[in-house]
């Protein structure tokens, strides 16, 4: 069975979680603390950033290669990017991966970066106004069946909401809000956030997750 080193409210492991969930695989879920990582992880991926899913063959450090891995398995509930579709999917992700979240971090950790919270607060927004907008155009991005896309940015989002709520939900990218509420109300958000006992080898906890 997969292992899956996991930490709860990260958005890389969020992910990869909901991925999991929607390709229906059945894995063992060890929850860690990023500030007390288990050996057995480092071990498996030196980096130590979750999540790592450890296979029989391979081990998947990367919360997108997570998310390819699975969506191959079993693609059927997970709705698939049509030509210029997946072009799209592609480009936003890696706006959110790199732009949104490298803002995204010195908005909420300003102290520990030395940053003007208030600059970085506005990059992310104008990066969702720009999701917007695209949004607006692309009427796959709200469909009823999660697409990658969906999966792999709304955990950033939903953190630049956490960080200051008032001012998220006043800004004008009301699609990006429609979709964050969905998104936290979904049966599948509700499943992937569970709370689990922090993982070691000794107690032998790891979770079965199906």
């Amino acid at each position: 069975m997969p292992i899956l080193y996991s930490f709860r409210r990260c958005p890389y492991a969020m992910r990869a979680r909901m991925a999991l969930k929607l390709a229906k695989i059945s894995y063992e879920l060890r929850e860690v603390l990023l500030k007390d990582k288990p050996e057995e992880m480092l071990a498996l991926s030196p980096k130590g950033t979750v999540p790592v899913l450890q296979l029989n063959d391979k081990v998947l450090d990367e919360s997108l290669d997570i998310i390819n891995w699975a969506f191959a398995k079993n693609p059927s509930n997970f709705y698939t990017a049509k030509g210029d579709e997946s072009k799209l999917t592609n480009e936003v992700i890696k706006l959110f991966d790199n732009d949104f979240k490298y803002h995204l971090d010195r908005y909420k950790y300003y102290q520990r970066y030395d940053t003007d919270p208030h600059l970085h607060r506005d990059k992310c927004n104008y990066i969702l106004l720009y999701l917007e907008e695209v949004i607006k155009k692309n009427d796959w991005i709200t469909s009823s069946q999660p697409s990658i896309l969906f999966i792999s940015i709304m955990p950033f989002i939903r953190q630049y909401r956490i960080a200051d709520s008032v001012y998220f939900s006043s800004m004008e990218h009301k699609h990006a809000i429609i979709l964050l509420n969905e998104f936290e109300s979904s049966a599948l958000f509700k499943e992937v956030m569970q709370k689990h006992e922090q993982w070691s080898k000794e107690k032998n906890n790891g979770t079965f997750v199906s």
